[in-house]
């Protein structure tokens, strides 16, 4: 954004002060550039199947002990020891090849 204001400010102002203007406010650019990019270096990258570990599920198929549940937009295959009925809130507790170890919910 502030790249686009040095260029309206060299285009639409006197000669003497377009430079100038201009020329500050690329510095600022710079350094918002900086400062984004320190911000988001150390971030880790959550991704895979392992992310779906402790997020809540909606059970599909009843699970007895193997059924499906539905977790971020995804159907999955699921085993529940304690069982669990369609339409029921499950916790994935493990990630096993395609099949999620699923808990009723409390």
């Amino acid at each position: 954004m502030l790249l686009l204001v040095a260029i309206a400010l060299l285009i639409f102002l006197p000669h003497p002060w377009n430079v100038f203007a201009g020329a500050v406010a690329a510095l600022l650019w710079i350094g918002e550039l900086f400062l984004w990019n320190q911000t988001v270096r150390g971030r880790s990258k959550a991704v895979g199947a392992q992310t779906l570990i402790g997020k809540i599920a909606e059970v599909r198929v009843a699970c007895r002990p193997r059924g499906q549940v539905f977790v971020d937009g995804e159907l999955w295959a699921a085993e529940c020891s304690d069982g669990a009925d369609a339409g029921t809130s499950v916790r994935v507790l493990r990630v096993k090849g395609l099949m999620l170890e699923v808990e009723p919910a409390s």
